[in-house]
């Protein structure tokens, strides 16, 4: 049956109740209360009796901030008065909940209310009301509710496997790292310790290049983001760099380490990632390489997940340096102790290490199908 939403909802303004607990409303989650919330958004006490009361299953919708869809509330509490709470008799929140948050209700339905251009944006009130969506038969919610419910269940036990999995790598790695972990499978022999600067050399990334040479080059360079977010560089996700004949700029080769050079916080300056690819790019200019003198002494698996253990990032941060952004030298870095296995240690530990990543990317995989598994029946639905 198609009703229309002002058939649907009908809008709730009761006020006056400072004793309930402030709600904040956020994308994707609904209600959280205020005083827990992480994002701890501030709120005039003085207008407190302004807000509005929201109920369980109540849901929200702010007229400038709608990008979202509708949101439903979990709790009891009050918001502030800038939220439309929308009110009905005749449907299952836990049937509609995702449904409202849904691209083909936001973009197939919500749409048609938008006004304005830009940050104008804006819900035209009485079109949404005259919106039309199509409302199965109770008993029909309900069944789809608690479909939805198993489904959320299961999403929700796979992304606490994939958590877990995750700690579990941190913790052993970094027990291996710091060399507390104690079993000869993995630490057949003593580790050795070394300065950066007496085992391999550092060079610069691209040098002397214009925006005219980016994107339809004759070479392949490795970005920045690239180094940023993978311990491993994608090779897929070079882009393409124009380099002359005469120009004299370093190549990477296999097994070199990447180093981002300046970063907004000391945190994330100097995060690493190795290259394990034939082909030998460019460097983007925002980073610096380091190569091994001798290649067959270093493992480039164990090499990537040591660069970027809790261990080296400590040593790493130490050595940015600046106010407004941290920058990080090469030349500090050649100082740098590391520790290192013999080779058949390295290829144990990396080993052990990469079938932890691959069962991580496994069970990410399976997640990842289960959601949009979810977000495919939710397009089809109340059609």
């Amino acid at each position: 049956m198609e009703k229309k939403l002002g058939e649907i909802f009908f809008e709730v303004n009761e006020r006056k109740h400072p004793e309930l607990p402030v709600l904040s409303i956020q994308q994707g989650i609904g209600t959280v209360f205020r005083d827990i919330s992480e994002r701890r958004i501030a709120y005039d006490k003085a207008n407190i009796n302004a807000y509005k009361v929201i109920e369980p299953g109540d849901f929200i919708i702010h007229l400038r901030s709608f990008e979202g869809g509708l949101e439903c509330s979990k709790h009891k509490g009050i918001s502030s008065p800038a939220y439309k709470i929308l009110r009905s008799n005749c449907i299952d929140s836990a049937a509609f909940k995702d449904y409202f948050r849904s691209y083909n209700f936001i973009e197939g339905k919500l749409a048609a209310a938008v006004t304005g251009i830009r940050d104008g944006k804006n819900i035209d009130m009485p079109t949404f009301w005259s919106l039309k969506i199509n409302i199965p038969s109770l008993p029909e919610q309900k069944k789809i509710a608690a479909f939805f419910t198993l489904l959320d269940r299961r999403i929700q036990k796979q992304r606490q496997l994939v958590e877990r999995l995750k700690t579990y790598k941190r913790g052993v790695s970094e027990a291996i790292f710091e060399r507390r972990l104690n079993f000869s499978s993995l630490l057949a022999t003593e580790w050795k310790k070394y300065k950066l600067g007496q085992i391999g050399e550092f060079y610069n990334g691209l040098s002397g290049k214009s925006r005219e040479d980016f994107g339809n080059g004759n070479c392949k360079f490795i970005t920045y983001m690239n180094v940023y977010k993978n311990i491993i560089a994608d090779e897929s996700l070079c882009e393409s760099v124009k380099i002359r004949k005469e120009e004299e700029q370093n190549s990477v080769k296999y097994g070199d380490v990447l180093f981002t050079q300046s970063s907004e916080t000391l945190e994330e300056v100097g995060y690493t990632s190795v290259w394990t690819h034939s082909s030998q790019p460019y460097l983007n200019s925002f980073c610096f390489g380091y190569r091994f003198y001798d290649s067959v002494m270093t493992n480039p698996i164990f090499i990537a997940h040591y660069m970027r253990s809790n261990y080296i990032r400590k040593a790493i941060m130490k050595e940015g340096q600046g106010a407004t952004r941290v920058n990080l030298s090469a030349e500090r870095l050649k100082n740098l102790n590391i520790f290192l296995p013999d080779i058949k240690g390295q290829n144990k530990i990396a080993e052990f290490l990469s079938g932890l990543e691959d069962r991580i990317h496994k069970e990410e995989s399976v997640l990842e199908n289960m959601t949009m598994e979810k977000s495919s029946l939710l397009q089809k639905m109340f059609i």
